[in-house]
């Protein structure tokens, strides 16, 4: 067993609004990601969605109002709720859930599956 290093495990990610599962703790996922312009609008019907942030901004939008996060702060988006995140420059985070989101229907983007960078 040895202790995971998260920002450097995030500088290593390659691909935006993907994640990489770091560890696995009583039934949840210990999820290293990275954004930079927004994802779509979706919402997680089966779980709710927990934000570190570690470095950057990220604004997490919700029908009712923007959530500002800044490197440590911690914000649980509750199941079934309608978000968008979003980074005006690159925002690195751990995500804490039961499964793994980074597909079309957690949001994910179309530009970035194939790695690619955000259009301007």
């Amino acid at each position: 067993m040895t202790a995971i290093d998260l920002a450097h495990e995030a500088a290593g990610l390659t691909e935006f609004w993907s994640q990489r599962v770091l560890a696995e703790a009583n039934g949840n996922l210990f999820k290293v990601a990275k954004g930079i312009g927004s994802t779509t609008w979706h919402q997680h019907d089966d779980q709710d969605e927990t934000f570190l942030l570690l470095s950057g901004r990220l604004r997490i939008q919700l029908r009712t109002g923007d959530v500002e996060l800044r490197p440590g702060d911690l914000y649980v988006i509750p199941r079934g709720t309608e978000h968008c995140p979003v980074a005006e420059e690159e925002a690195r985070f751990l995500l804490i859930g039961p499964a793994v989101t980074s597909t079309a229907a957690g949001g994910k983007p179309a530009w970035s599956f194939d790695g690619g960078t955000e259009p301007s």
